[in-house]
């Protein structure tokens, strides 16, 4: 049997190796650095004759995103990321699904994703996920190789 499960990270916890062509940054901001992230690690708990081996297969972040002034107009914006031997599983699905209902329990109405435009994996997993897309940011984001447009996706509580 195989599960999925998220756990808070602890800042000293390392995070798992993992890179994708989306996460070519080149140089961040001084301010970017500085913004605070919450983060979670992303588990597969197999269980094998018995035993019980948890594997660290990912990590999310999420960081607060403000639409106005009141405490209502908090959103949280989140991000993941998972070691390539374990994409295209249904695991990344699985955890944005419940890091959205844990950020919901916390009082955290709308939870927002985005994605670069040709990122198809990803969208389809937020879709999975129970995301919706919302649409285009032109022009939101600078990687290395030049200005991204990005779809924004939103998970929002009932």
């Amino acid at each position: 049997m195989t599960t999925v499960r998220i756990v808070e990270a602890a800042a000293d916890r390392p995070r798992p190796a993992s890179s994708s062509s989306w996460d070519d940054w080149g140089e961040k901001a001084p301010e970017a650095k500085a913004m605070k992230h919450h983060r979670w690690l992303v588990e597969v708990v197999e269980v094998v004759e018995g035993d019980r081996n948890v594997t660290a297969v990912g990590d999310m972040s999420a960081h607060d995103v403000w639409h106005g002034p009141t405490i209502g107009s908090r959103a949280m914006s989140i991000g993941i990321s998972l070691v390539e031997a374990y994409r295209g599983r249904g695991i990344g699905a699985q955890a944005q699904r419940m890091l959205a209902e844990e950020l919901h329990s916390q009082g955290i109405v709308r939870v927002e994703a985005s994605t670069d435009v040709d990122n198809v994996a990803e969208q389809r997993s937020l879709a999975k996920a129970g995301f919706t897309l919302e649409g285009v940011l032109r022009g939101a984001q600078v990687r290395r190789d030049g200005r991204h447009d990005l779809q924004l996706w939103s998970h929002v509580c009932p």
